[in-house]
């Protein structure tokens, strides 16, 4: 069974809305064992809207619109389903007495444009769920009305997100496994690597890349995501779910053994949640003194849920006054791994943490004391009272603009950190 996404509205082509709504649905089309290959967007043109459609119809068995059924003149997507299935209108009295019910109910008096959301092309079913002013539709397009000769049908649900994803949920994914006559499930893991580049990943998982497109199933992309780091996504299909996570299972422990500890989350986890999950583990605390980084390694790990119970407070020391005074830096250069490590045992003192972070750096336009754009000096303060090894800082050279070196500087600090509560002990470098 393949479904394709066709998402109507001017506003997304212009990007004034993002289309998540499109990420969403492919979400729930992969968890439910259905394959979906195009997604596409247009615009609030009749005739660019029916060439979209069509289109979809013509590669896809199913198809679900998503946008287009509110009461103004530019919704059209009722209109444009209408004529693709070769029907007419009609007003559906039972959804017309629904509206007026909803407005009355809120002491409103409908308006009359609120009459089209309750045009219904002939034919088409009426979903349950019905949120808000614009039912949902299972349009069933005949196989002489189909591009291939095939029967298909279109789903149209609302653009507004808790409305689409009530009726996805409700109706378009039971209704199309039902269709499909196949269940299975697809399932995905994305193990998140920091540390090495997409070449160099892909080249030292080449081999197994190449094994795996003979087995075809599961199957290995990679995401470049930034701070976020660089996303390996494992998908497995299978009847059944238990099935498919032990195939995530087996391929996750493969990948780990040829990645090593380049691996620093799973799914949803980040950096910061990892670092202090097991930083709580081992009881300690910690604290952040930041100059190049302005307040953004603290606010990633205040945007942790219960970070309270790890993190003791952040200082911006951002003029060299405040590290002089405030963290006990001795006077002279602050860009150096000498100015960082005094700023991480300072914020350590200040606070009574366990553990100490310090960033300072140059982020440009300019070159500061004799130190290019882009130089930071990462430390961290405490390892030693600890038990976790020898003090750490060093010193990096990172691309891009301000916003990219605050970003690398964070996560690649809190990478540090990481690799040294994973050694225990042992030495740990920071790689871009």
């Amino acid at each position: 069974m393949r479904v394709e996404v066709v998402a109507i509205g001017t506003e997304l082509l212009l990007g004034q809305i993002v289309d998540t709504n499109s990420s969403w649905i492919g979400e729930q089309l992969a968890s439910a064992g259905l394959d979906s290959f195009y997604q596409t967007k247009v615009g609030d043109n009749p005739a660019r809207i029916r060439v979209a459609m069509e289109l979809a119809l013509g590669r896809s068995d199913a198809v679900i619109c998503c946008g287009g059924l509110g009461p103004t003149q530019d919704d059209l997507t009722r209109d444009v389903i209408a004529e693709v299935m070769g029907v007419d209108l009609e007003l559906d009295e039972s959804i017309a007495d629904r509206i007026r019910r909803m407005f009355t109910s809120r002491g409103r008096v409908m308006p009359e444009n609120n009459l089209r959301q309750a045009m219904v092309p002939s034919g088409a079913s009426i979903m349950d769920q019905m949120p808000g002013t614009a039912p949902g539709l299972v349009c069933p397009v005949a196989a002489d009305r189909s591009p291939d000769g095939e029967a298909k049908v279109i789903y149209a649900v609302p653009g507004v997100p808790y409305e689409m994803k009530e009726m996805v949920e409700g109706t378009v994914i039971p209704d199309l496994i039902a269709r499909s006559g196949e269940p299975a499930i697809i399932r995905s893991r994305v193990l998140r690597t920091w540390g090495a580049s997409e070449s160099g990943l892909a080249e030292t998982l080449g081999p197994r890349i190449d094994e795996l497109d003979e087995l075809g199933n599961p199957t290995i992309a990679f995401l470049a995501s930034g701070v976020e780091g660089l996303k390996v996504r494992i998908t497995a299909k299978a009847p059944d779910a238990e099935q498919a996570d032990a195939i995530l299972a087996d391929e996750e422990k493969l990948l780990r053994s040829l990645m090593g500890d380049i691996v620093f989350a799973t799914d949803d986890d980040n950096m910061e949640t990892v670092v202090l999950r097991e930083l709580g583990r081992r009881g300690l605390t910690l604290a952040v003194a930041e100059s190049i980084t302005g307040g953004y390694l603290a606010g990633r790990i205040c945007a942790v849920d219960g970070a309270s119970k790890v993190f003791r407070g952040g200082v911006v020391a951002y003029h060299a006054d405040i590290k002089f005074g405030l963290l006990d830096v001795p006077e002279g250069p602050v860009v150096t791994e000498e100015a960082a490590q005094a700023m991480a045992d300072g914020v350590r003192r200040r606070f009574g943490a366990d553990i100490g972070l310090a960033t300072t750096g140059v982020a440009g336009p300019t070159e500061a004391e004799g130190r290019p754009v882009g130089t930071v000096c990462v430390a961290i303060g405490g390892l030693d009272d600890a038990g976790i090894g020898s003090d750490a800082a060093t010193t990096l050279q990172l691309p891009g603009d301000r916003e990219r070196i605050r970003q690398f500087s964070t996560i690649g600090l809190l990478n540090m950190l990481r690799l040294r509560l994973l050694a225990d002990g042992s030495s740990a470098s920071i790689s871009f």
